[in-house]
Parts: C-alpha cells; structure tokens; sequence
C-alpha cells in the first residue's frame, strides 16, 4: 500500500489518543480540509483491507482498580494449545494470551497476562482457568511495578 501525506496525517491521529467527544474527527478533518465523512470511509477502507486490525480502547488499570495483576506461565502441550488458547483468551480478566517458544529446561510455554482487584480475585481466576482447561502446572508472577506501558505508534 502507498501511503500518502494525506493518509499518513489520518494514521499519526489515530494512532494517539483521540479525542473524547461526540465527533472526535471533526478538528481533523477541518484541518485536512475534508469531511467527516471522507475520514471515516477511509479508516472503514483501511479496515476491510486488514490494514487496521481494530480500534480499541486501552484501559489503564491499575488507575481503574486492577492492582492485582500477573503474568501468569502455564506448561500446556503443543496439541491442546489451540484448545487452550481459546479458553483461556475468553476471559475478559486475561488481556494477553501467548504460545512462545521456550528453553525446553523452563518449559511454561504459555503466557496470559491478567488483571484483578485483588490477589483474591485473582488467585480464584487463575484456579478456574487451571480447572476449565486441565492446566495444572503454572506459576504466577505478579507484578510489582508498572515502568512502562504504551501503544505502539509506528512510525510511516
């Protein structure tokens, strides 16, 4: 895809934190000298395209009362990983669900990353994914501190 000066104001924009407010493209397409309209058609083009994958809101949760959060390394056999993939992934509490490869002397192989209001909570959730997909080798690593989270801006 050639990426014009045009589309690449439009991909700069999108890529940041849009505006909260009923017509968020409105200043942009007034400073593009476009409409609204014109903005959107081509974010919905660039989406049936697969050149965007999704629009999505980015929580920032510890400032939303998750602080209880953990990566949590799961041993699970190559065959059952799609299975389990698909369980673990339909947890609204797990934003991150990854089959990596690993030094075969660590072998935890799968990686969610989860979120709670309290060790509790979290202890529990964790407990019912082991019981909903027979994985019951894991072990938690919660986090301690947060130093670094951002999305990705790629630069065009």
């Amino acid at each position: 895809m050639k990426i014009s000066d045009l589309d690449r104001e439009i991909i700069n924009f999108i890529q940041g934190d849009i505006p909260l407010e009923p017509r968020p493209f409105l200043s942009l397409a007034q400073s593009l000298n476009l409409s609204e309209d014109e903005i959107i058609t081509r974010i919905r083009h660039w989406q049936e395209r697969g050149i965007i994958r999704r629009f999505a809101t980015i929580l920032a949760h510890y400032r939303a009362g998750f602080t209880a959060n953990a990566m949590v390394a799961w041993k699970v056999e190559a065959e059952d990983a799609d299975q389990v993939g698909m369980i673990m992934a339909s947890y609204d509490q797990a934003s991150h669900c990854y089959l990596r490869d690993v030094p075969e002397e660590f072998g935890y192989n799968f990686f969610t990353m989860i979120h709670a209001g309290s060790d509790e909570q979290m202890e529990r959730l964790v407990e019912d994914m082991a019981w909903q997909t027979g994985v019951k080798d894991y072990i938690i690593i919660r986090s301690v501190r947060e130093l670094k989270k951002v999305s990705m801006e790629y630069e065009l």
